[in-house]
């Protein structure tokens, strides 16, 4: 934590960071544990919006915390919630591996992320233009993900900013998994869940199915290619197919298949 307060520098003074670092470790367990929080990391960097996710080790997503979400709730957390997290690059990096750490979006996004309907359904409509999270090792094999994003004309997170946001992630994680590390046990109404999201049809091969899931997810055919050692002329083949079999003709039509 030193080197983030060294190099936070005019953001922060080392004392400022102590002393709220101080009363959001105070505040774990009471309501007010986030805003404190929150108000700690904006000392080393702005940001319009703190919430978060939780995933169950059989691929299912809960609300981890979205208590200041209101107006865009249905996009951010409801649809998300619903089925389009099977789609989020977070969910994928914490499903591959859930050590505590920070993660950035634009560093894990697929080469056609920005083009990709899921972004367009849900990133657009949310505002979001930058997003990192710190994963959260929780009970039971649980992973949360708490996220920090600028939104609207916000600027994305500079080089420096994720360097401090970085170094101060193994303290972020601890309390904030301090904090929630019971939220599986004590509030997710697990056994009325219902099964897990995933990407499937029956006319549909397995095959296609991955190409499916790859596409909606932002990868360009030069991108699934290499994920499935496939030259890129398959792949043109397979969603020849795939298009043809759904009765369909745009990546659009795509999402709202699967996703509706």
């Amino acid at each position: 934590m030193k080197s983030a307060a060294r190099q936070a520098g005019s953001h922060a003074s080392f004392d400022a960071w102590n002393a709220s670092l101080g009363a959001a470790a105070n505040a774990i367990g009471s309501r007010g544990f986030p805003d404190a929080l929150a108000a700690a990391l904006r000392l080393l960097a702005p940001f319009q919006m703190m919430n978060g996710f939780l995933y169950s080790p059989g691929g299912r997503a809960f609300d981890l915390y979205n208590e200041k979400i209101v107006a865009a709730r249905s996009i951010i957390v409801d649809r998300y919630l619903a089925g389009a997290f099977v789609l989020d690059p977070f969910y994928d990096a914490v499903r591959s591996d859930g050590t505590e750490r920070m993660i950035v979006m634009r560093e894990l996004a697929p080469d056609d992320f920005l083009q990709s309907e899921y972004h367009r359904q849900h990133y657009a409509t949310t505002e979001i233009v930058d997003e990192i999270g710190f994963v959260l090792k929780l009970e039971s094999g649980f992973a949360g993900v708490l996220s920090l994003s600028r939104t609207g004309a916000a600027p994305l997170f500079a080089g420096d900013e994720l360097a401090w946001l970085r170094s101060a992630a193994p303290v972020v994680c601890a309390l904030a998994a301090r904090h929630w590390f019971q939220v599986p046990s004590l509030s997710l109404d697990l056994k009325n869940a219902g099964t897990a999201a995933r990407i499937e049809h029956p006319l549909l091969t397995r095959r296609e199915l991955e190409i499916v899931t790859l596409v909606l997810k932002g990868h360009s055919n030069l991108s699934l290619a290499a994920v499935l050692s496939l030259s890129p002329n398959t792949v043109k083949v397979h969603r020849r197919q795939i298009y043809s079999k759904l009765a369909i003709s745009s990546q659009a039509e795509l999402f709202r298949l699967f996703l509706a």
